[in-house]
């Protein structure tokens, strides 16, 4: 009997390595990577890059707190900002932390402000922000909420895509709208609309709130643009980072514009973790080769040719794979058959995919793999497929 909590429902599979794309169990077989820690390896595993950087800063310093200043935390700071629409960025852990983080900025923006009764944030059916009580609310799945008491009070939820129901739901309460670009967890959804982002930045404006976006498995790169939003022209006022920005290391960010956070003081919000040493100089190393030249063309083009790939033993299973969905490097398949049970059958032959809501299995591979990657997969799923069909 294990001494870990059972919070989780585990596959009896131990990996000791990692080795690019592949992991590589206990017995010694290998699997290809198309989950990646849920989006979190963006460059695999043992890039030497990555590890180089790590080694080299923990023979320096691990950790000092932010009571004192933090040189590649400020790097990293100063990179985040030149290359999105923020002007500051806070550091914490973890994607809930981060989700948090930006719950309070847009809270205090409007307490700095005088309207402290500007506390409600619209958020979205479908959503997934976090697993932390206030994130849990903004999510708002009754299962996820089951057992923990009364859910924090301050949102409220409208169907993702209707614009026209955002506006509705605005009151004088109102502080934010919290929006994923696509939805991760409920199956890599997209707005039905091109321009939904760009509506939501209108209704924002105009009601004089706060616009929120969770990146937290949609960035650093994964639809072929350092940012999801990025495809849209559109940009928030405070936008929440993790999983593949330390590329397996634990690191969250809050970026915000100043106007955003000035109401952020000392004293208003605080990590001990956030930002130390080896976390930025993980963050710092993801960035080196994620902007390097031509890097998220790669991702694109690649990208691309997974979705022909996947569409393509789609249109063989119909009776396994209702329909493909999703950007770049982060892809879901709509299942007929149960989800679980394509991921099952992929593990068998040495591929591994995550199940999403909506009866998606997702495939989250590592931004650097190659069309010999796709080919391997998608290898595998043919076959899985095939022994799927009724």
């Amino acid at each position: 009997m294990t001494a870990v909590m059972p919070t989780y429902g585990r596959i009896d599979l131990a990996f000791e390595r990692g080795e690019g794309p592949y992991l590589i169990a206990a017995d010694g077989r290998r699997y290809l990577d198309f989950t990646t820690g849920i989006a979190v390896n963006t460059l695999g595993h043992g890039h030497p890059h990555l590890v180089a950087a790590l080694k080299a800063q923990a023979d320096k310093l691990w950790h000092c707190s932010n009571l004192y200043h933090i040189p590649e935390q400020t790097r990293l700071a100063e990179r985040l900002c030149a290359a999105s629409f923020a002007d500051k960025v806070f550091f914490c852990n973890s994607g809930a932390e981060a989700m948090e983080g930006v719950i309070k900025v847009a809270r205090r923006y409007h307490h700095a402000r005088g309207a402290g009764e500007r506390y409600g944030i619209v958020a979205f059916e479908g959503a997934f922000h976090g697993r932390t009580l206030g994130t849990l609310a903004a999510g708002g799945n009754e299962k996820a909420l089951e057992g923990f008491g009364p859910p924090v009070d301050g949102f409220v939820h409208v169907a993702f895509g209707n614009a026209n129901e955002v506006r509705a739901a605005i009151g004088p309460d109102t502080a934010a709208i919290l929006v994923e670009p696509i939805q991760g967890e409920s199956g890599i959804r997209t707005p039905a609309g091109a321009r939904f982002l760009a509506e939501l930045r209108e209704i924002a404006d105009e009601f004089g709130v706060l616009l929120l976006f969770d990146e937290v498995q949609t960035g650093i790169g994964h639809t072929g643009k350092l940012f999801a939003h990025q495809w849209h022209d559109v940009t928030p006022d405070v936008m929440g980072l993790a999983k593949g920005l330390g590329g397996g290391f634990p690191v969250g960010a809050v970026l915000a514009t100043d106007a955003a956070c000035e109401a952020m003081t000392p004293g208003s919000h605080g990590s001990t973790f956030g930002g130390n040493p080896l976390a930025a100089a993980a963050a710092n190393a993801v960035l080196d080769v994620i902007e390097g030249e031509g890097f998220l063309d790669g991702v694109v083009d690649v990208g691309n040719y997974l979705f022909d790939r996947v569409n393509a033993v789609a249109a063989r299973h119909p009776e396994v794979i209702g329909s493909v969905r999703g950007r770049g490097l982060m892809l879901g398949m709509l299942c007929k058959a149960a989800n679980m049970d394509l991921v099952a059958a992929m593990r068998e032959r040495g591929v591994l995919l995550v199940p999403a809501g909506d009866n998606v299995a997702r495939m989250l591979p590592p931004l650097n793999i190659g069309r010999e990657h796709v080919d391997e997969a998608c290898g595998a799923l043919d076959a899985a497929c095939a022994a799927l069909a009724p």
